[in-house]
């Protein structure tokens, strides 16, 4: 009997992916938190960022199969048709991130991505004290929060709509094995 077996479960997001994807969301909180009042922390915090940022990135073309963005990042076709499944209370069970989850990542990673970039070229000397960088840096620092906000409740409502934890997912690796109408990751 095979593991997957014994617990009827199957691995979902290698561990790389899970890390990033913690070390991320540790990142844009402590950032965010220090963002007032301790500079030279939330400076070093958003290289950190971008840091992770990076190897998301590279991971998500040179890294195992799931982890790669061709695998879950669907056109708009796909998406609009999950949307509507979703809204009519039949949205069918994806293994890996469906297709709303998988444009939330690329969404995700574009805000942090231009949060940080702002954010360090806000500390050259080219750029320094630009009133209009700042304020995009701003900007995009609120859209990150929205963006997560958004990304939480879809985490909750999906975690509802199919009966699993994608959150414990997200922890060990594993989501419970697919059933005969659940779509392959």
């Amino acid at each position: 009997m095979t593991p997957a077996q014994a617990t009827g479960t199957v691995p979902v997001w290698d561990r790389p992916v899970r890390a990033l994807h913690w070390a991320l969301a540790g990142g844009t909180t402590a950032t965010w938190l220090t963002g007032q009042w301790w500079h030279d922390s939330h400076e070093w915090l958003g290289y950190g960022v971008a840091l992770v940022i990076a190897l998301r990135l590279a991971w998500g073309w040179l890294g195992s199969a799931p982890a790669r963005f061709a695998h879950f990042v669907r056109g708009p076709r796909a998406t609009w048709s999950y949307a509507r499944a979703v809204a009519a209370g039949r949205a069918a069970r994806h293994l890996g991130h469906n297709p709303l989850g998988g444009w939330m990542v690329l969404a995700l990673l574009g805000c942090a991505a231009g949060t940080a970039s702002t954010g360090i070229l806000y500390t050259t000397d080219w750029l320094w004290g630009f009133d209009w960088l700042h304020r995009l840096h701003q900007a995009l620092a609120w859209c990150m929060v929205g963006l997560v906000t958004l990304h939480v409740a879809g985490v909750m409502f999906t975690s509802w709509q199919h009966r699993e934890s994608l959150v414990a997912a997200m922890v060990h690796g594993r989501k419970r094995a697919a059933a005969a109408d659940d779509v392959p990751a």
